[in-house]
């Protein structure tokens, strides 16, 4: 699976290529899905660029998503778009638009649509990313579960998030652990993300794992991933610049060269 991460913390300020309106998200995950992505990660964004869980943000961008793609996507719950934990909990209840799962699920009209169950290499369960190290982050994975939206465990390196994880009695029911390398020097990512897998395992819970890492660690990352056959993501959350160090026109730039063959 090539996930593309279509903006992350980042602002147009940053780069023109990083998509803010629910129209710009929705041209880009459509550009990026035709260019090899099978899965899309949102930080939906208020106009003047703060991630947000308000119901009035999340949902017209998940709604302008839907319109145009037919593949998993899945939202941040970090604490750049909330910072208190029950305030992050109490908005994760006001959604009223959730991130959509397949068309295959969706047309199943006796399914609820807080009950969607569908395996996830089926893409029928809603996605939301929980940053384990995060204060509240129990909270905010149990708050998810129980509005049957699937949970991408984020285990950051340099943090005890994998310990926490290993911990949690909610591990074993998460979709996918997003295991983040946030080591950026060349030279140092790709051990550093030896240790990550190697905490990860030590948990025992046994979940898919998704492999990445961000700016000048992504593209090493990334290839480590594919050579171990997992999956992984890409998009200018995680990396303004394409594998020969050119800037990214767009998201659908860095997601070609990841589905290509020289990504292997």
């Amino acid at each position: 699976m090539l996930q593309v991460c279509l903006n992350g913390p980042r602002t147009a300020a940053d780069s023109g290529a990083v998509p803010m309106s629910p129209a710009a998200l929705a041209e880009a995950a459509r550009q990026a899905v035709a260019a090899g992505a099978t899965d899309i990660h949102v930080h939906p964004k208020t106009p003047c660029g703060r991630d947000s869980l308000s119901p009035r943000v999340v949902g017209p961008a998940l709604a302008a998503l839907r319109a145009v793609v037919d593949v998993p996507v899945g939202v941040t719950t970090g604490v750049r778009a909330e910072p208190d934990p029950p305030r992050r909990v109490a908005r994760i209840a006001s959604w009223t638009v959730l991130p959509p799962p397949s068309s295959r699920l969706r047309s199943n009209r006796e399914v609820p649509p807080s009950k969607f169950s569908a395996p996830l290499e089926q893409g029928g369960t809603p996605i939301a990313s929980v940053n384990r190290h995060e204060p509240g982050a129990e909270a905010v994975a149990a708050a998810l579960l129980e509005r049957g939206i699937g949970v991408e465990a984020g285990l950051w390196s340099g943090t005890d998030g994998p310990a926490r994880f290993a911990r949690s009695p909610l591990a074993p029911r998460v979709l996918r652990v997003l295991a983040e390398v946030t080591a950026t020097d060349l030279d140092t990512a790709t051990a550093t993300a030896r240790e990550l897998l190697a905490a990860v395992a030590a948990s025992g819970h046994g979940r898919p794992v998704l492999l990445h890492g961000s700016n000048g660690g992504a593209w090493p990352v990334l290839r480590m991933a594919r050579q171990r056959g997992l999956d992984t993501r890409i998009g200018v959350e995680d990396t303004l610049l394409l594998p020969d160090g050119r800037p990214a026109a767009d998201n659908a730039q860095p997601v070609r060269a990841a589905a290509g063959p020289g990504a292997r």
